[in-house]
This record gives C-alpha cells, structure tokens and sequence, in this order.
C-alpha cells in the first residue's frame, strides 16, 4: 500500500514539475540510468515538446539526451527535419526496454521506426549506445515513472 502511495506521489511530482518547467519554456530535466551510465535528459511529455524535440541545437553534452514519453505504446517514427545534430535514438517498451536503436543523420526527412510498439524514445549523441556496449534488450531505468506524465 505504502509503494503505491509512493508511486502516485512520485507520478504527481514528476507532472507538476513537468508544468512548472514547461510553464518556463523549457523541458523538466529527468535522471535514468542503464548499467553503470546516467544519463541527464530532457522530458518531452507533451506534444508541443515531441514535436519540438532538439530542433535548431548545434550541441548537447556527453550523457545527457531527450526523452520522448509517448501517450500510448505504438510503432512510433522519428525524424531528423531541422535537428542539426546527429543522434542515436533507442525505442523502448513500457518497462523502458530498449526495443531497437537507431542512427540518425542531421537535417534528413528519413523515418526511423520502432521495431515494435514503443512507449518511449531516448534520443543521445551519435553512437552513444553503441559505445557504451548497450544495445536492444537493455533496460533504461527511470523511464517508467514518466508514462503517467505524458499527455
């Protein structure tokens, strides 16, 4: 009873300070980790902010990325029109495992497509993944705290 308590509490701070920030024109910044790597990222849990995504950025520091929180679990594409950098972006399940990683190339109409229904979509620095040694299958801890916050 007290987990659930907790995990409802937790849903609502991740929200408000969801609003709170976006009411700021920015992205709430969000923890994960996978192995021994954390990784700072950016929640877009609204439409505004998916479509936005990290259009127009020329930089984005090492362990940091955007994740993109879906509303439902779908074959969701992304693509790289008016992003000037390159991205690895990895599709992940409701339970934040990685279903499929992709690479992308800066300013390209190319979709990019989860292998399967994805409710998640973390989007890092150009073969971050792969240097990492992290690939399908690996969990991102962290994510599922946010399914409740997309909209």
């Amino acid at each position: 009873m007290a987990l659930i308590r907790f995990s409802q509490l937790s849903v609502a701070v991740v929200a408000l300070s969801a609003l709170a920030a976006h009411a700021a024109g920015e992205m709430p910044l969000t923890e994960l980790s996978v192995g021994m790597y954390r990784i700072e990222a950016e929640a877009a849990i609204n439409q505004e902010d998916r479509m936005r995504g990290l259009m127009q950025r020329k930089s984005m520091p090492q362990n940091h990325g955007m994740l993109f929180a879906f509303t439902e679990s779908q074959r969701h594409c992304m693509w790289m029109k008016n992003t000037l950098l390159p991205l690895s972006v990895a599709f992940m399940d409701e339970q934040g495992r990685i279903l499929n990683i992709e690479d992308m190339q800066p300013q390209t109409e190319n979709n990019h497509c989860a292998a399967g229904p994805a409710r998640f979509a973390l989007e890092m620095n150009l073969g971050w993944f792969k240097q990492k040694g992290i690939a399908p299958g690996a969990t991102i801890n962290g994510v599922a705290r946010l399914a409740g916050a997309a909209r």
